[in-house]
């Protein structure tokens, strides 16, 4: 390159520079030299498009002699000016320059492709100079310059591209920075959205490196422009939404920092229109799978944007009901109806709706974490914020956010697999509760379905006056019943939450001192309700007010009237339908036993039985027998569903304690809840007494009987003093301890019955012999029971039941209602006296001592409570009666017995109760009547014939025992008799002679020769007592009478 080459260059350069006016279409040919010249001077574009010495020159052709060396610069810097004056020209000769410029590029751009040789991007750079030193008037040549460099950003070759990119992004942040004439602040709507609308053109352009560079032009702009973008926003923030998943971390992660920034700082400076575009970018962001952090801080933008939301709601309500106003104009003017999302609502409750409805999107995502932080935001926004809504909105909220989340996430859960996830790599380990998809899932439902039925019950003032509440309310029932059985623990547990949840209707807070404690109505069961404040709850319906009236009155004293309360019947009997359900479909016993049967745990049916006296206080008015025997079978199928092995050590009470299980304490409680309401109900309440004692007494046979499971093969646990439990046992579930449930179910009887004894129903429905029988079931087994506390409480407790039922009995005596019960009675006493199991080996004499004294207790019973009323009892039963006092004063002596425990092992102090009440009852100086007498001859005539049989075994065994004494127990009985007998004839000789029938006295001389057959007895104790018996009969020896002849002698 010689000085020649130069001086021709320098004049082409001030020719263009000083003539450019008229240069017209000659441009190209000027410019193509400049090209070509600046190739090879080596000159490469710099900042803003001015051409600097490149490092190298390229190719060995170019040799530059040192005087041209010192030019360079001096030429580089024309060519600048060259450019720089373009400002000068007129708007056609700067279109002649810049369409040069473009088809000089395009050649460039042709060169270009499938070429790997540095591309000329002389052109490129001195678009960008041109556009530069014209912002004055950047309208007139903005569209051709930045549509071609848009095509350039398009271009395959990547030095090409970054160019292009930088030229454009470069041209748009001078043009916003640029003071025109008036500024872009004073309205300059349309020239903003011309500056910016290339910017949103680079979306297009899936090439990441150009969407780095508009990414980071975005982010610069916000820097230095942020406040003053004004009508830009729109665009703005639709380049950051623009990114898709597919498009790489780095973009993605790019265009989230610009979005952080413009919530952290720009919310309040942006037009409230664009809120909603806010919303729906910071949305997209939490769908993106590339980066699980991106997505959590996006929900957590999602909360913050909420809460800006909640604080400048007045503002941002007026600006919108401005702005929807024009936009309504407008359409009528067209012709047209006003088309936007979640319309007729108003645009503020709009903005709301919208951001749920991204929230609930976002609770569906694949990811669980995603899933998990997207519904606890959901829930705490409307738990919030909800109350800025208008009364209307609240019904699009319950079905087309709510509702539809239920129903997709519920889907979801039911389709989830089953698949075990294998952990992910390198050291992390995934929970056992969280190992596979459906498990992750049913957290979510667990999660959606908690924050669902909290809105239900915290918002319920707000719901109940929408038209369709009642429809709403079946939805969430039916939704809470699947939940509740499906069959997921985790889920299931926490759908019986729920329930419990949208019984405790919490009234609003008066008392703006204790936010944290909503009051429950009327409400037994303790159940968190989310924290609800004063705040936050009270809402008026009117919706003329401003919302600052509104926020004024949330923290205003008076609650909000409630019309017609919350006491809407219909309501509470679907709920008690949906429990009924719930309750039937999962305490039913399966058909068949294979190993996938499922079992509801034992928390679930706790659960289960705990919702039942919250929800019976809002359906006591018209809770019927049907509805009665309805819980029944649910109590009766729970209490009965065993639990598993590995669950059982947590559960079941250590072998030596008796203690309940939650669940059967709740069984108590529900039949507890339902009896003192039936004690202070109307009359026909009352007829469900019989029932309740019914549902009681079936649980005191599972002491006895433990109940059975459908066709499940279960292990039973007894009490451990008698019965081990073996832990190999092959069974996979295990039956609970029913003995101290079936006890303290007997207590419960034995209480209710004593104050309900006389009731007209307990009375009619032989509860009294339904209770004798049941009984009868622990007293005839006696030892055999399965646990020896069992019987010792069912023999105390006829006892207390007697002495109350019996008076009633015999006052009822003529209408033949307690007929059916003598026999009965009976029986059982008859059974537990004889009873015909053996008492164990190891029980202690002691032991025996005291269980003797039980004995001796219902003989007293029979003595006191009985035998004084015999005019009023059947005379079958008292004949029953008598005949077991005689066996009982026989000694029974088992052949078991060694010879040491004969004396003690005898029961000789029930034998003797035995027989002194048979004495009490031989004679009675009361009588007045001939029938009031029959109960005297009958235990008299029972006792002389008794007194006869031991005389006369005595008299036998003393003969046959030679030298030796006869066993001391024997000796004790004979003297007790002949002093029984001189008492007797002692009582008998007092006694109006018209009362003792000639067959008494017969019977009574008929002792006089056997007792004279005891004088030759050893023992002295026995002649001493034989003596006393015989000094009586000296009254009975008179000498015969002489006949009477003709009234002589």
């Amino acid at each position: 390159l010689t000085s020649k080459n130069i001086q021709c260059m320098r004049t082409l350069l001030n020719l263009a520079h000083c003539h450019g006016a008229v240069l017209g279409t000659s441009w190209q040919l000027v410019l193509a030299t400049l090209q070509h010249l600046v190739w090879i001077l080596g000159l490469k574009p710099g900042v803003g498009g001015a051409l600097k010495p490149g490092r190298a020159v390229e190719g060995p052709s170019t040799v530059l002699t040192t005087a041209v060396m010192t030019d360079l610069p001096v030429i580089s810097n024309i060519l600048s000016r060259l450019f720089e004056s373009s400002q000068y020209l007129d708007d056609v000769s700067l279109h002649h320059l810049i369409n040069a410029l473009c088809s000089l590029s395009l050649e460039a751009m042709d060169m270009a492709y499938g070429n790997n040789k540095e591309p000329s991007l002389f052109a490129v750079a001195k678009l960008l100079e041109t556009g530069l030193v014209n912002m004055h008037r950047i309208e007139i040549l903005w569209r051709p310059l930045t549509g071609h460099l848009l095509e350039v950003c398009q271009h395959p070759n990547s030095r090409m591209r970054e160019w292009g990119a930088e030229a454009l992004t470069s041209l748009i942040k001078a043009g916003l920075t640029f003071s025109h004439d008036p500024p872009l602040s004073q309205n300059q709507v349309k020239l903003q959205l011309l500056l910016l609308n290339p910017l949103k053109e680079l979306s297009n352009i899936s090439h990441p490196d150009i969407r780095i560079k508009q990414l980071e032009c975005v982010l610069q702009i916000l820097q230095s422009q942020g406040d003053s973008l004004g009508p830009g926003w729109p665009l703005v923030l639709g380049v950051m939404g623009a990114i898709r998943s597919d498009q790489g971390e780095s973009l993605i992660r790019t265009a989230f920092q610009c979005l952080q920034l413009v919530v952290t700082d720009f919310l309040p400076t942006m037009p409230c229109t664009c809120l909603q575009i806010v919303v729906e970018v910071a949305g997209s962001f939490g769908l993106h799978n590339q980066e699980l952090n991106i997505s959590l801080t996006s929900i957590g933008l999602l909360w913050n944007i909420s809460d800006y939301f909640f604080q400048r709601g007045e503002i941002i309500e007026k600006e919108l009901n401005k702005e929807e106003a024009v936009l309504q104009k407008q359409a009528e003017e067209k012709g047209v109806m006003l088309n936007r999302p979640f319309h007729p609502a108003p645009p503020f409750d709009c903005l709301w709706l919208c951001l749920y409805a991204k929230l609930g999107e976002l609770c569906v995502d694949p990811r669980p974490a995603v899933r998990k932080s997207a519904g606890q935001t959901l829930f705490s926004t409307i738990g919030a914020h909800g109350t800025l809504l208008q009364h209307s909105t609240w019904h699009t909220v319950i079905w087309k956010v709510l509702f539809h989340l239920l129903d997709r996430v519920r889907e979801s859960s039911t389709t989830a697999d089953k698949e075990k996830i294998e952990s992910g790599g390198g050291n992390i380990l995934i929970h056992h509760s969280r190992d596979t998809a459906e498990k992750q899932w049913a957290e979510t439902w667990v999660l959606t379905l908690a924050g669902v039925a909290r809105i239900f019950n915290t918002r319920r003032y707000l719901l109940q006056p929408l038209g369709d509440f009642s429809q709403a309310w079946d939805v969430l029932l039916d939704h809470i019943q699947s939940a509740a059985l499906s069959k997921n623990n985790e889920v299931s547990l926490a759908a019986l939450k729920s329930f419990q949840e949208i019984l405790q209707i919490v009234s609003p807070v008066r008392d703006s001192e204790k936010p944290d404690t909503p009051p429950a109505i009327n409400v037994s069961v303790p159940v968190v309700v989310g924290t609800t404040t004063a705040t936050s709850l009270g809402r008026s319906f009117m919706r003329t007010d401003s919302i600052g009236e509104r926020i004024g009155r949330y923290s205003g004293s008076e609650p909000p009237v409630i019309a017609d309360e919350i006491e809407d019947l219909n309501l509470w009997w679907a709920a008690w339908n949906s429990w009924y359900r719930i309750g039937s479909e999962s305490t039913r016993p399966p058909i068949t036993c294979d190993k996938l049967t499922f079992i509801p745990s034992q928390p679930f049916l706790t659960a289960l039985i705990q919702i039942f006296p919250a929800l019976y206080q809002h359906i006591k008015t018209g809770f019927s027998m049907d509805d009665l025997h309805k819980l029944g079978v649910i109590l009766h199928g729970a209490v009965s569903v065993p639990i598993s092995s590995d669950a059982s050590p947590f559960i079941l009470p250590s072998y030596t304690e008796a203690v309940l299980t939650s669940l059967q304490e709740a069984v108590l409680t529900a039949l507890d809840v339902l009896q003192k309401a039936i004690c202070v109900g109307s009359e026909s309440m009352q007829i469900m007494y019989p029932a309740i004692f019914d549902q009681l007494l079936a649980f005191v046979e599972f002491s006895c009987k433990p109940p059975q499971y459908g066709q499940l093969e279960t292990k039973h646990i007894a009490n451990a003093k008698y019965n081990q439990i073996q832990l190999f046992a092959p069974a996979e579930w295990v039956a609970l301890n029913y003995v101290p449930f079936a006890e303290r179910s007997l207590e419960v009887v034995v209480d209710l019955y004593q104050k309900t004894a006389c009731h007209k129903a307990v009375v009619t429905e032989k509860v009294l012999q339904n209770i004798i029988k049941t009984l009868r079931i622990p007293l005839s087994l006696k030892y055999s029971c399965p646990s020896e506390s069992t019987w010792k409480l069912a023999v105390s407790s006829l006892l207390k039941v007697l002495s109350i039922g019996l008076p009633v009995a015999r006052q009822h005596a003529s209408s033949g209602k307690f007929d059916s019960m003598w026999p009965e009675l009976a029986n059982t006493f008859e059974d537990f006296l004889f009873t015909k199991s053996t008492p164990p080996d190891n029980l202690s004499i002691q032991e025996f001592q005291k269980n003797e004294s039980v004995d001796v207790e219902v003989v007293q019973l029979i003595s006191t409570e009985i035998l004084p009323y015999a005019n009023f009892i059947p005379k079958e039963f008292v004949g029953q009666i008598m005949t077991m006092l005689n066996k009982g004063s026989i000694h029974s002596q088992s052949s078991s017995f060694t010879e040491a425990e004969i004396d003690i092992r005898m029961r000789e102090e029930f034998s003797k109760v035995c027989f002194e009440t048979l004495l009490q009852f031989s004679f009675s100086n009361k009588v007045t009547t001939p029938q009031e007498g029959y109960i005297s001859r009958m235990a008299l005539s029972v006792l002389l014939k008794r007194s006869q049989d031991v005389l006369h075994r005595y008299i036998e065994d003393e003969r046959l025992s030679g030298k030796c004494p006869l066993p001391r127990q024997q000796v004790t009985e004979i003297i007790f008799v002949l002093k029984a007998i001189s008492t007797l004839i002692d009582s008998l000789k007092k006694t109006q002679p018209e009362n003792v029938d000639a067959n008494t006295w017969a019977q009574v001389i008929a002792l006089y020769p056997t007792l004279v057959e005891c004088i030759t007895c050893s023992s002295s104790e026995v002649c001493s007592a034989l003596k006393e018996a015989l000094v009586p009969f000296k009254d009975f020896m008179h000498p015969p009478a002489s006949k009477v002849q003709n009234g002589e002698s």
